[in-house]
């Protein structure tokens, strides 16, 4: 069984091969995250597939940010350099949800965190604890939170 990281490798050899530096630099610099994050810690260990997507997940919203940030500050080049990187790193993520999917699973959420007898601010923390295991790796944090939120007060 191949492993996420073993096909990140992999990949970064085939894009080496075919010259193709954006795909090249930004695979090499997401290996050299999973590094970083494998020995963090006291012992240097492997990640599991989950935790390599976690890996690639943060580096893919970096790249969102610095786009967004380079195309405010009127740097088009940059920001569309950070945007094809992000690109590349999503092939890499599940499918993200929909606007439709996630409000869908929120809705359901916040019904049974009310069923649960959770009101009021308490009840975003209820939600969230629902929504967060169902939406793993497929809607970033600060989205799934702008929902609850509004459906809550809704």
């Amino acid at each position: 069984m191949t492993t996420l990281k073993s096909k990140l490798h992999d990949d970064l050899n085939a894009a080496i091969k075919e010259r193709d530096e954006l795909r090249s630099a930004t695979l090499r610099l997401t290996l050299a995250a999973i590094t970083k994050e494998e020995v963090a810690g006291k012992v240097k260990r492997e990640l599991s597939d989950d935790e390599v997507l976690k890996v690639i997940t943060k580096e893919a919203k970096k790249r969102r940010e610095a786009a967004d940030a380079f195309a405010q500050g009127g740097r088009a080049e940059s920001a569309e350099r950070e945007k094809a990187e992000g690109e590349v790193l999503a092939a890499y993520l599940p499918k993200q949800l929909s606007d439709e999917e996630l409000e869908a699973i929120v809705g359901q959420a916040v019904a049974e965190a009310r069923a649960g007898g959770a009101e009021g601010p308490r009840a975003m923390g209820a939600v969230m604890k629902i929504v967060n295991p169902k939406v793993a790796g497929q809607a970033e944090g600060g989205r799934v939170a702008a929902v609850v939120k509004r459906l809550l007060a809704g």
